[in-house]
C-alpha cells in the first residue's frame, strides 16, 4: 500500500449567524418604511415562522434591532419601530439599507457634504503636517495613478488609496473613521462607485494632480480648496451619470 501523506483536514466555512440574516432582512423592511415609525413588529411567534428560525434567533435579532436605535420593547405593544433620529446611522447594515433603499441618492449626497467637509481640512492638514516620508508615499502613488489612467477597473482601487495617504498624512484618525466608515457601505452601490470611463479618470487624475501639488507646495489653503472641489466635481458627475441611467 502506498503511504499517503494525511494533512490538516479543511476547516468547514462558517454560516452566518441565522440571527444576522433576520436582523439584515428586518433593518431593509424599517428603513424602507415597511413597519413605519410607531408601529409594531410581527410578535415572535409569526417572526419564528417567517423566518423558519427558533425563538432564540428571534430574541438575538431583536436586541440587535434595540442596540441599533432600531426598535424599542414596550409593555403591552410588543416591539415598536424608533423615530429614525433614533437610529445609529454609522451602522453598517443601517448604512447599506439607506443607500440602497428609495432614498438612496439623498443619502449619497449626504455622504458627499461630509466628505467635503471632513476631506478638504485633512487636505489642508496634510500640507501642513505630513512627513517627508509621507509626501514621498503620496509621490509615489500619483504616479502610480498616471499610469492606470487608460485602465479605469484598476484605476479605482489606487484611487481609494491616494485619498488614504492624505487622510493619514493629516492625523485625524476620527474624520478617517468616519469617513472610511460611510464610505465602505456606499461603495457596494453602483450609484456611488458608478462605472468609470477613461474620460472620466483623466478629469479625476487632473485634479488629483491639483490636491497633490498644493500638498507638496505645502500650501494648505490651496489643498483645502482643490479637494473641495475634486470630491464635489467627482460625485455630481457620477450622481448625473447614475440618474441619467435610471432614467433610461
Amino acid at each position: 500500500m502506498t503511504k499517503e501523506t494525511v494533512g490538516n483536514p479543511p476547516r468547514a466555512r462558517r454560516r452566518p449567524r441565522l440571527s444576522t440574516a433576520v436582523v439584515e432582512d428586518l433593518v431593509n423592511l424599517i428603513v424602507a418604511g415597511t413597519y413605519p415609525v410607531g408601529t409594531a413588529l410581527p410578535p415572535e411567534n409569526m417572526l419564528c415562522e417567517m423566518y423558519e428560525v427558533s425563538r432564540t434567533v428571534v430574541r438575538e435579532a431583536t436586541t440587535a434591532l434595540i442596540e441599533k436605535g432600531l426598535v424599542v420593547t414596550q409593555q403591552g405593544r410588543g416591539t415598536i419601530v424608533r423615530e429614525n433620529q433614533a437610529w445609529n446611522m454609522l451602522d453598517p447594515v443601517i448604512l447599506s439599507a439607506l443607500f440602497k433603499g428609495e432614498d438612496g441618492l439623498r443619502y449619497l449626497d449626504n455622504l458627499s457634504q461630509v466628505r467635503v467637509l471632513l476631506e478638504s481640512e485633512m487636505a489642508a492638514n496634510a500640507a501642513r503636517e505630513g512627513t517627508d516620508e509621507q509626501r514621498e508615499e503620496l509621490a509615489g502613488q500619483i504616479e502610480k495613478l498616471e499610469e492606470l489612467v487608460t485602465i479605469p477597473s484598476a484605476y479605482v482601487h489606487e484611487d481609494l488609496r491616494f485619498h488614504d495617504i492624505i487622510m493619514r498624512m493629516s492625523g485625524d484618525r476620527l474624520s478617517k473613521a468616519i469617513i472610511d466608515g460611510i464610505q465602505s457601505e456606499a461603495l457596494r452601490t453602483h450609484a456611488y462607485s458608478g462605472k468609470l470611463s477613461v474620460e472620466h479618470v483623466k478629469l479625476t487624475q487632473a485634479a488629483h494632480r491639483k490636491v497633490f501639488d498644493a500638498i507638496m507646495a505645502r500650501d494648505p489653503q490651496a489643498a483645502r480648496d482643490a479637494m473641495r472641489e475634486h470630491i464635489s466635481g467627482s460625485w455630481t458627475k457620477r450622481r448625473t451619470d447614475s440618474v441619467r441611467k435610471a432614467q433610461g
